[in-house]
């Protein structure tokens, strides 16, 4: 489907005086952030210099203390106030954005009906992640629902006939009995198969440069150092739960346990603002904002399905798409991510035994 719809959030400044600001203020101010010069950072916004200047200037006068600093022949820096304005800009598209690709995929699928021939339709409930979100631009032949759920979520839908395929996660390298037990509790027939997806890496999220020496898991419980966790229905959580245990180290040695963000991508917006020292998440994640990473394990992204859905045309096209070189083209452009055997049929018990 070449026509899409795409709803994203967007910022609205004005005071109880009526005075507004542009919005695009966020755009140049993350251009400064990663440029250092606000001429490249007014290019980059498709703006002027003289304009980006001016807003710089709005920005100052709104909130009555500056949002960035120009000095001349250094450049130009965000303040405290323009780091928290794009860190609120990242938390919140990270967010709102996988409640809003819902809203989407379920909007593209109705409009669909009305503009074209109606195409087979897969049903995928999967929890965000970033080669998941490469999903939508790969369906030639079908059409794709996407919803993004916790993985017990999605094999629950499974389970009902509610989706056609989840997304659970599965460490590649450690047993985690307790998240094995909650998966099969909906999967308890040899019914199931299993779709290969991707491989990645987890690991610690920490400011660049490293400046609290972090290594390893142990460092979680270093005093006075604060931590962002992912929240509790997530492979991510019972991951790090289970490396907590390993470790021997209680969670409530850990401060920041009990705080949750609930994507990767929050989890590192958290720490890139300095709201956090320590965050664990996907090396992608890492990357994306400019943080050092310490690897620990990787993890197996899996899709489940009944196998009377390998039969059907939407899922063979799906699997074409996936097996794709296009397809392994762009995930190799993650950090973080692989995809050897990605498109490859195995059966449940290889991973659920």
């Amino acid at each position: 489907m070449s026509q899409r719809i795409f709803v994203r959030p967007s910022w609205s400044f004005h005071d109880t005086d009526g005075n507004t600001l542009n919005p695009q203020l966020l755009v140049l101010l993350s251009g400064i952030q990663q440029t250092g010069k606000l001429s490249k950072a007014a290019e980059a916004a498709s703006i002027s210099y003289r304009h980006g200047w001016n807003l710089l200037q709005q920005a100052e006068t709104f909130f009555g203390r500056p949002v960035a600093r120009l000095r001349k022949g250094r450049g130009a820096t965000l303040s405290t106030l323009g780091e928290k304005l794009l860190w609120a800009e990242h938390r919140l598209a990270a967010r709102l954005n996988p409640q809003m690709d819902n809203l989407a995929s379920e909007l593209n699928i109705e409009i669909h009906k009305e503009i074209a021939s109606v195409s087979p339709l897969l049903r995928l409930h999967a929890s965000h992640g970033y080669a998941v979100a490469l999903l939508p631009n790969f369906t030639e032949g079908f059409q794709l629902d996407l919803q993004y759920r916790s993985p017990i979520e999605a094999i629950s839908a499974l389970s009902r006939g509610i989706c056609d395929l989840a997304g659970i996660h599965v460490p590649a390298d450690i047993w985690i009995a307790p998240l094995m037990a909650r998966y099969a509790d909906y999967l308890q027939t040899e019914d199931y198969a299993v779709i290969r997806f991707i491989t990645r890496q987890q690991g610690l999220m920490v400011a660049p440069g490293n400046p609290h020496r972090i290594t390893n898991i142990q460092d979680l419980a270093r005093p006075p150092l604060k931590f962002i966790n992912r929240q509790s229905d997530s492979g991510t959580r019972a991951l790090l739960d289970r490396l907590l245990d390993d470790a021997q180290i209680d969670n409530s040695d850990v401060s920041g346990y009990l705080d949750e963000e609930f994507t990767h991508t929050a989890v590192a917006a958290f720490v890139a603002a300095g709201m956090a020292d320590i965050g664990f998440g996907v090396e992608a994640a890492a990357r994306q904002f400019g943080l050092d990473f310490i690897p620990v394990t990787r993890e197996h992204y899996l899709l489940l399905c009944h196998r009377t859905t390998l039969a059907s045309v939407a899922c063979k096209q799906f699997l074409v798409q996936i097996r794709s070189p296009q397809f392994r083209d762009s995930v190799a452009t993650l950090p973080g991510y692989q995809t050897e055997r990605c498109g490859v049929i195995e059966t449940l018990s290889e991973h659920l035994p």
